[in-house]
Formats: C-alpha cells, sequence, structure tokens
C-alpha cells in the first residue's frame, strides 16, 4: 500500500498510512444507505459477508463499502453505505477507484516479464541502470539490485516520510498541494536526503522509493513510459477496461466511481471530512498512483495468481515470501516481490495485495490457487479499514462455514 508503514497500526488514521492526497470540503458525514448484494450462481448467497459489510459502515462511520466475490464461475457483489454522500447514491460494480499500493504489484510483473525476456536481471544493481542516482547520505546504487527493490530489502529511506512531503498531505495543508505535480527524480532526491534504514539485504522496511526506481528501470530498458508498458503488458492483454494509470497531471478519476473522503489524516475525535476526489497521484507514480476497478483487480489477481502473467521462474520469485518483521506492515503478513500473503485467524492464508490513498482503501486477496478471489474498497480513510473492514470481512468469506 501506498504508505502503510508500522503507525497505521497504532492510530486511529496513520499519518504515514496513507500516502496520496486531495480535497475539496464536504460539510457531511458519512450516512448509511441501504445495503444492496448482487449474485449469479447456485452458490452466491453471502450473508455472513453482507452483513461484515454492513458493520463496515455502522460500526466505522466510514462512507461506504463494496466487495466482489469470486468462487470458480459463481460471482457475488455487495455493498453497503454510499458512493456520494451528498446524493445517497450507492456504490456500483462498475465503479472506478484509486488502488494506491496494489499498483506495486503490476509493477513487479512488468519488471518480471522483462527479466523473462532477457532485458534485465533482478541481480542487476541500481547504478548499472540509473547511473549516480542512489547516492548520498549512506545510499549507494552500487550495492543494491532490482530484486531488493521490489522486497522492501533495499534500505532505501520511503520518501513519503520525508517531513516536507509529511506536512503537505496531513491537515489542512493537503487542500493547498492536492494539485502538487511530482516527477520520479523529485521523489528519489527525496529519499537521497535521509540516510538508509539499513544496508542493503539487511533488514525489512515498507519503501515506495524502490518502486518508483523499478519503473525508471523499466522506462530505461524498454525505451518507453512506465505507462505504456503496463498498458502494453496487462491491461490490454487481459481487457482491464476500468484500468488505466494516470497521466502526471490528470486528477480527475475517469469514468463512473464513487466519491473519496478523508479527515487528512487527523488525529481529532470528531475530525472534519472533505471530499477528496480530485487529486493527483504522481507522488505515487509507480508505487501507488493507478485507477481500477473490482472486476478488473479480480481478474489481474486471479490471472497472476494462475501463472498465466509470468513464466514459471519468475512466479517463483514473486511468490517467494519472507515474514514481514512485526511493527513493521500489516500483522500475519509475509512478502515476496509486489505480492503477500495474510495469515487469517482460523489458520486460512490468502495471496495478493491492498492499497491506500487519501479517501480509498482497497483490498485483493484470493486462494494461492485463485479458485475464489475477494475484492473489497471502502471510499474513507479513518478508523484503519485493514482492521475494522477488509480482516472481517475476508474471515467472513474464507473462515466461514460453507454458507457464507
Amino acid at each position: 500500500m501506498t504508505t502503510l508503514g508500522p503507525k497505521t497500526f497504532r492510530s486511529r488514521t496513520t499519518r504515514a498510512g496513507i500516502g496520496l492526497l486531495t480535497a475539496a470540503a464536504v460539510a457531511c458525514v458519512a450516512m448509511a444507505a441501504p445495503a444492496t448484494a448482487v449474485s449469479s450462481g447456485p452458490t452466491s448467497d453471502r450473508p455472513r459477508v453482507q452483513q461484515a459489510l454492513e458493520r463496515a459502515v455502522t460500526e466505522t462511520g466510514l462512507p461506504g463499502i463494496l466487495a466482489k466475490v469470486r468462487e470458480g464461475d459463481d460471482q457475488w457483489f455487495g455493498t453497503a453505505g454510499v458512493a456520494d454522500t451528498r446524493t445517497g447514491r450507492k456504490r456500483l460494480p462498475q465503479e472506478r477507484f484509486r488502488i494506491g499500493s496494489a499498483t506495486k504489484t503490476f509493477t513487479a510483473t512488468v519488471v518480471l516479464q522483462l527479466e523473462a525476456e532477457g532485458k534485465l536481471s533482478l541481480d542487476d544493481t541500481v547504478e548499472e541502470w540509473l547511473p549516480g542516482l542512489v547516492r548520498g547520505n549512506g545510499h549507494d546504487g552500487r550495492q543494491i539490485t532490482i530484486k531488493q527493490l521490489l522486497s522492501m530489502t533495499s534500505g532505501i529511506f520511503n520518501y513519503l516520510l520525508d517531513e516536507e512531503i509529511q506536512a503537505r498531505i496531513a491537515g489542512p495543508a493537503f487542500l493547498e498541494h492536492r494539485y502538487d505535480s511530482y516527477r520520479p527524480q523529485q521523489l528519489v532526491k527525496i529519499a537521497m536526503s535521509h540516510a538508509p534504514d539499513f544496508k542493503p539485504g539487511q533488514g525489512w522496511t515498507y519503501t515506495n522509493t524502490g518502486f518508483v526506481l523499478a519503473a525508471m528501470i523499466v522506462e530505461k530498458a524498454t525505451g518507453k513510459t512506465y505507462a505504456e508498458q503496463v498498458s502494453q503488458r496487462i491491461i490490454r492483454p487481459l481487457g482491464l477496461t476500468g484500468t488505466y494509470v494516470p497521466g502526471g497531471k490528470e486528477v480527475r478519476i475517469r469514468g463512473p466511481h464513487a466519491r473519496h473522503y478523508s479527515t487528512l489524516l487527523s488525529q481529532e475525535p470528531k475530525p472534519t471530512i472533505y471530499d477528496v476526489t480530485e487529486l493527483n497521484a504522481s507522488a505515487g507514480w509507480a508505487a501507488g498512483n493507478m485507477v481500477s476497478t473490482a472486476a478488473d483487480l479480480d481478474r489481474f489477481f486471479t490471472t497472476l495468481l494462475k501463472g498465466r502473467l509470468l513464466p514459471k521462474a519468475q512466479q517463483r520469485q514473486m511468490f517467494a515470501t519472507i515474514p514481514v518483521p512485526e511493527g513493521k506492515w500489516i500483522p500475519n503478513t509475509t512478502y515476496g516481490l509486489g505480492m503477500s500473503s495474510v495469515k487469517l485467524s482460523c489458520g486460512t492464508t490468502v495471496w495478493g495485495m491492498g492499497g491506500a490513498i487519501h479517501g480509498s482503501w482497497s483490498y485483493a486477496y484470493g486462494t494461492r490457487d485463485a479458485t475464489r478471489m475477494l475484492v473489497q474498497n471502502v471510499n474513507g480513510d479513518w478508523n484503519n479499514p485493514i482492521a475494522t473492514v477488509f480482516t472481517p470481512v475476508l474471515e467472513a468469506e474464507f473462515c466461514a462455514p460453507r454458507s457464507r
């Protein structure tokens, strides 16, 4: 996820916990609308999942939630709350939303495809592709490999934790900076102004900088833009009609979408809620700026889990996860190359990725064989949706008896 770090699980809304930004003030707090569910197939009824969706809204005050479940050919779609607090419009299956750090899985897939084609190696150093860029304050691109960029083991400082960046994305100052545009080189330069978290390969820490560098290497290796590579290799072949990489100065979400709401990372007991639907997500770029839909994320992760996007060697590398150190990210997780697993309380392990950005949190996880997939999105960013929303819904689907 764009910036889900240790603070995510220590506060109602993490200062490091979302990552990108926008806002136009709204006076109204989200009000729950009637829940809805659409299904097809003989085993589509999922009362426990629907109840979990309803609790997600009534118990957290979040505006709305949608969930898409696929089990084999069986499809189920449920919602609770609203897509728009002003009109009371319900959330819909075709809605597009910002997916935050689920973008990282797309980025890692492109890099691994390039390795399979012999255009680069995961053992290549950053210096080989981007000479002189990763230097200063203890950073040394000659010692950092592409694999370490993707596995969060490079030690490179996460630019979104820079104090100046944090000052722009939290609180009222965000309203002045929601349309700020960043170039990848700027983001790396910010990271280089800080000391690394550890020496390359000697730790694990969540950092967006590695994926920005990985995408810059993609552009160097192919001579095409990162957006072109994602579209050419993933979006078009899979027919992901609601998915795209926004342009550098693009602030609106194309096509049908829910409004996105944020407290601007406020720690106040009753914070003001703002409409942050329009924003410039260039600060996330290849680490967290993409837009997608529940159906598209289902198709992408299902295809990836089934091994249809990567050759076997690269598939093994993506899924060769290591346990995430306690307090470093989401509890009970492992992380590979843009791919993670979560162990639920019942012992079931699900695979996928999630993402957070101002006003939108998403979670796409399924069984390792992709026979079942669950995609969730909330159009609000407070009260820690992972713990209060996504995990209960996952457990309602993957831990409950067969009549869900």
